[in-house]
């Protein structure tokens, strides 16, 4: 590992290289086609393993303030995670007998997408999005959103007026360089008998799976039991339950309360599971570079045989994950025709570093390209299920993750 190495939970300078996916451009930083001959910022991005409490993260940091500041991810635009966000909101308000004494905090609310389900119930309610344009889309659909950074300042600052019985942190928390202290904020802002509950990526799915395109710069950590463990427990919290989640190919969701709660046997669990599968170990993490490199391989093989055969290729997702896959094969406008996407933000505007032209999902069954690359696999049911004409009419999906395959 370079000598500059240093563990952002725990401190230490051990750690070891597990991915080097090259210098890349900022996943989320699509370009507009007058920005086609400006030059693009590329960063490094590499992943490494702490040796000692095992935290996976990236080792070149781009400032918060350049990935969110204005953002053009809209949660909303996901028909399965806006439901899953109000099965979600219906579940804790049952389980946690929430109501109009209650306070629930989200941070990262993003559009209001879930705050949105306890607007309508008249629960007391505030999101936190740092983006300006995404939370003004929350605020006009009446969901309560303060524009800002979540941090132990800001904790500090809220708790006096809304010390909360139920925070809310969806792939969030691996997005937070300075993990200390967002632990130490949800330390300050959480009841003395609440519950904090974040769902983020599983590492050990990401691993297993070789799901290397969930790594982008916006994602600085990927998370297991093992490596949440101390960090939690050094500010005085306890993850008290464990679960997993099917959303964004394997994630976990753990219940974190204040250290005087006791943990179910859900986390002994997931302790042991994570054991006996080495994850404290290099060995977890060793075979990972080498299937996405595989992966990379067979993708070229499969475009290189459809271009062959004179077959026309496109793309349909233009999500953080599809920059990093496009840029790591190093694909471009001329192999693949355009990005298909359903966000109206996304939609006349260029895949970061393969300057791929993103249009209207709507114009996939019109272009009807032979074979589409499937870049939000993670969200492979639904949209499958929507391109029903596209699929009837002989259109077939590449899936990259977890191997390559046809359907």
């Amino acid at each position: 590992m370079q000598d500059d190495f240093q563990c952002r939970s725990c401190g230490s300078r051990q750690g070891e290289l597990v991915l080097d996916l090259g210098d890349q451009p900022l996943a989320n930083n699509l370009l507009g086609p007058e920005d086609i001959d400006k030059p693009e910022p590329r960063f490094p991005l590499r992943l490494a393993v702490c040796t000692e409490c095992w935290l996976l993260q990236i080792t070149d940091l781009v400032p918060p303030v350049e990935l969110f500041s204005d953002y053009i991810y809209f949660s909303s635009y996901s028909d399965s995670w806006v439901q899953h966000a109000a099965e979600c909101s219906a579940r804790y308000c049952n389980e946690f007998n929430l109501g109009s004494n209650s306070c629930v905090v989200e941070i990262a609310s993003n559009d209001g997408y879930l705050l949105r389900n306890f607007a309508e119930a008249g629960i007391p309610h505030l999101g936190i999005e740092p983006a300006a344009n995404i939370a003004e889309v929350a605020q006009a659909n009446g969901v309560e959103t303060r524009i800002d950074f979540f941090s132990e300042k800001l904790a500090r600052d809220l708790v006096s007026e809304c010390p909360a019985d139920l925070i809310l942190a969806n792939n969030v928390f691996a997005h937070v360089p300075d993990t200390n202290d967002f632990v130490a904020g949800l330390k300050v802002l959480l009841a003395a008998d609440g519950h904090a509950v974040m769902e983020f990526p599983y590492a050990v799915e990401m691993i297993g799976q070789g799901e290397f395109d969930t790594i982008y710069h916006e994602h600085v950590f990927y998370f297991t039991l093992t490596s949440l463990d101390p960090l939690v427990a050094r500010h005085g919290m306890r993850i008290t339950r464990v679960e997993r989640t099917p959303m964004h190919g394997g994630s976990l969701r753990i219940f974190v309360r204040h250290d005087s709660h006791t943990a179910d046997e859900t986390v002994a669990v997931f302790r042991e599971e994570e054991a006996q599968l080495g994850v404290g170990s290099p060995i977890f993490y060793g075979n990972f570079a080498s299937r996405a490199e595989v992966i990379r391989d067979q993708i070229h093989a499969q475009l290189g045989d459809l271009k062959v055969k004179g077959q026309r290729v496109a793309a349909y997702g233009a999500a953080a994950k599809g920059s990093t896959l496009l840029n790591f094969c190093g694909l471009t406008a001329a192999d693949l025709e355009f990005v298909a996407e359903r966000s109206q933000h996304k939609q006349g505007k260029l895949m970061p570093g393969a300057h791929i032209p993103i249009i209207p999902t709507e114009e996939l069954a019109n272009r009807a390209p032979e074979v589409t690359l499937l870049l939000a696999w993670n969200f492979a049911d639904e949209i499958l299920s929507q391109q029903v004409v596209y699929r009837e009419t002989g259109g077939k999906f590449l899936i990259p993750i977890p191997e390559v395959r046809m359907i």
